[in-house]
């Protein structure tokens, strides 16, 4: 399993902090978003923005990094400062 994590405005939009996802050896991030989107075809607008971040385990990815059963996903819209 990977844990998913979903921050700020995403999180708000998908009303959902955190869900576990079942993976496969050589699966992909990109593989974690399509699972995540069929089973709540609702996000799909919100998972697919071209302007979603992802991090595993802490660290920025791009969508075709492998992910491993106990890796941690975090989805969320771009950092801003101020």
């Amino acid at each position: 399993m990977v844990k998913v994590k979903f921050f700020a405005a995403l999180r708000e939009r998908l009303q959902c902090a955190e869900h576990s996802v079942p993976v496969h050896a050589g699966e992909s991030v990109a593989a974690v978003r399509a699972w995540l989107i069929e089973q709540h075809p609702g996000w799909r607008h919100e998972l697919l923005e071209k302007d979603v971040l992802c991090a595993k385990n802490f660290v920025f990815v791009d969508l075709q990094e492998p992910v491993s059963s106990g890796d941690e996903l975090a989805f969320f819209p771009p950092v801003t400062g101020g």
